[in-house]
C-alpha cells in the first residue's frame, strides 16, 4: 500500500488515464486501418481482444489505488476515531469481480462471435433485464467507496469526526480523478509522510 500512498501524482496519473489512453488511440487507430483496407470483421475483433489487457492496467492501479488510500491511511486516524471498513470491502470486491466477469464474457464473445447469426435471441434481452439492476447496484457500491476514501483521507488530515460537508470536496475530487489526482495525491502523499515522521520520532524515544 506504501508504493500508492508515496507514488507522485503524475505516475498515479500516467498508470490510470495515460497509458490506458496511448492503448486506446493504438487500439482503434488499428481498428480503423483494418476497416480501411476493407479486412474481414473477425480481423477487426481480433485486434479489439486486446482491449481486456488495457482494462486490466487500469482496473489494477486505480482499485490498488483506492484500497491504499481507504485502508492505508487508516493508521493515521487516532483510534477514536478508527472507520468501520468493512462494509467498503465488501463494497469495493463486488465491483473488481463484476468488471473482470465483464471483461472474461467480452473475450469469450468477442473470440466466438458468429456474423453468420447477428440477430440476437431472446436470451440477449433477458441477459440485459438481469445485468441492468445489477449493473446499478455496482455502480451504487463504487460511489459509496469513494464516499468513505474522501471521508479517509479528510479525517487523517483534521484528526477529527468530519461530515459529508468537510469533504465534498475531496469527494469529487476523487470521482474525477484524471484532474482530482494533482490534487488530492500530493496531500495524501503529506499524510503518509507525517505518520511515518512521527512514527520514527515516537521509536526514537522509547
Amino acid at each position: 500500500m506504501n508504493i500508492f500512498l508515496k507514488a507522485k501524482h503524475w505516475q498515479i496519473f500516467l498508470a490510470t488515464f495515460g497509458l490506458p489512453l496511448i492503448f486506446d488511440i493504438i487500439l482503434f487507430a488499428s481498428i480503423f486501418s483494418a476497416a480501411a483496407k476493407g479486412n474481414a470483421p473477425q480481423h477487426m475483433l481480433g485486434i479489439f481482444a486486446i482491449f481486456p489487457v488495457i482494462m486490466i492496467v487500469f482496473v489494477g492501479v486505480m482499485f490498488g489505488w483506492q484500497w491504499s488510500v481507504a485502508i492505508g491511511l487508516q493508521k493515521a486516524i487516532p483510534e477514536s476515531l478508527k472507520m468501520k471498513v468493512t462494509r467498503f470491502k465488501i463494497f469495493f470486491f463486488l465491483p473488481l469481480a463484476y468488471i473482470i466477469l465483464i471483461m472474461a464474457v467480452v473475450s469469450f464473445v468477442i473470440s466466438g462471435y458468429n456474423f453468420q447469426n447477428t440477430q440476437p435471441g431472446p436470451w440477449m434481452f433477458g441477459l440485459f433485464a438481469l445485468i441492468f439492476p445489477v449493473h446499478l447496484f455496482m455502480i451504487f457500491c463504487m460511489f459509496y467507496c469513494l464516499y468513505f476514501i474522501a471521508k479517509t483521507i479528510k479525517t487523517a488530515e483534521l484528526q477529527r469526526e468530519v461530515s459529508f460537508s468537510d469533504f465534498v470536496g475531496e469527494f469529487f475530487l476523487v470521482w474525477f480523478h484524471p484532474i482530482g489526482i494533482w490534487i488530492i495525491q500530493p496531500r495524501i502523499n503529506k499524510i503518509a509522510q507525517d505518520f511515518d515522521n512521527n512514527l520514527q520520532q515516537v521509536s526514537e524515544i522509547n
